[in-house]
């Protein structure tokens, strides 16, 4: 991805949704821009104008932390957004490329989870367990997992490698009933997609996805340019089963110090919910399914 074109476009994104009431500025006449103007943000970030219009046409390299922190702080741009503008002006500089793997794939497309790996998650009973990357790929899960996410093992519109979160959300109808509040899953799912993109814009295989997702969804397409980023760590998430129904789940997401760039994800219910019995029926109704599948075979 061009690194001039992202930054001017996720800086202007940014100005767009800042009004001047929310800055503190009086305002006056009628605007011809949304949000605040270029000369806005540099007087409240301590800069001319000049400078900060070079910035936001993309000059990024050899920016001082200074003057990143000050720009985030005249846009308001929350800890994700921060990030993802640090990780761009290190793109710029040329020093994200030290952490970078070395191996232009990254990792095998075929990736399979260590046996150890798999254990651990088969070790979690009580609530569904999952392994992603950053482009979203469903790479391993527990028991309940893969009971919790079949529409999305299932889903015809997966690709030809592992499930795809973002193949689901998008060019699937199911995902409209698994997500309950289909608009909040979808913004999270290309917002996630962005921070990628910002950590490392050199991803073919990132590249391809957004490409694809891009010419076949107008949804995808419109939500990709608004440049949203997001870290995904903690909350509540709401899922529609079509075995169990509704459930009402907490995450909890961590980086995988020996894999870098995958997440292990753990899901739980709260004690005496009826999201708790919803699981103890999930995981029935999977044993039953395993069960029948081995007395075909």
């Amino acid at each position: 991805m061009d690194n001039r074109l992202h930054v001017r476009e996720f800086l202007t994104s940014r100005r767009a949704k800042i009004t001047p009431e929310q800055a503190g500025l009086p305002v006056a006449g009628k605007r011809r821009v949304p949000g605040l103007r270029r000369s806005e943000v540099a007087a409240l970030a301590g800069m001319s104008v000049e400078y900060y219009a070079k910035l936001e046409r993309g000059s990024l390299a050899g920016v001082s932390a200074g003057v990143l922190d000050a720009i985030a702080r005249a846009l308001q741009l929350d800890d994700a957004e921060r990030a993802h503008l640090l990780h761009l002006a290190h793109e710029a500089d040329g020093s994200n490329a030290i952490l970078r793997p070395r191996s232009p794939n990254r990792r095998p497309k075929r990736w399979t989870a260590r046996p150890s790996l798999q254990w651990t998650l088969d070790t979690v009973t009580t609530g569904p367990a999952i392994i992603v990357n950053n482009r979203m790929d469903l790479l391993a899960a527990n028991h309940l997992g893969r009971a919790m996410y079949h529409d999305v093992y299932s889903s015809p519109a997966g690709p030809a490698g592992p499930p795809n979160f973002a193949h689901f959300t998008f060019l699937d109808g199911a995902a409209r009933r698994f997500y309950p509040d289909w608009d909040l899953a979808s913004d999270m799912c290309v917002a996630n997609l962005r921070t990628a993109a910002g950590k490392d814009p050199h991803d073919k295989s990132l590249h391809d996805l957004v490409g694809e997702l891009s010419t076949r969804s107008d949804d995808f397409r419109r939500r990709w340019g608004a440049h949203n980023v997001r870290t995904h760590g903690t909350g509540i998430k709401q899922f529609h089963h079509h075995v169990v129904g509704d459930l009402t789940l907490a995450y909890e997401s961590m980086d995988l110090r020996a894999e870098p760039d995958l997440t292990m994800t753990l899901y739980a219910a709260e004690p005496g919910s009826p999201t708790e019995e919803a699981l103890r029926l999930l995981a029935s109704w999977a044993a039953s399914q395993d069960a029948g599948t081995r007395s075909a075979s």
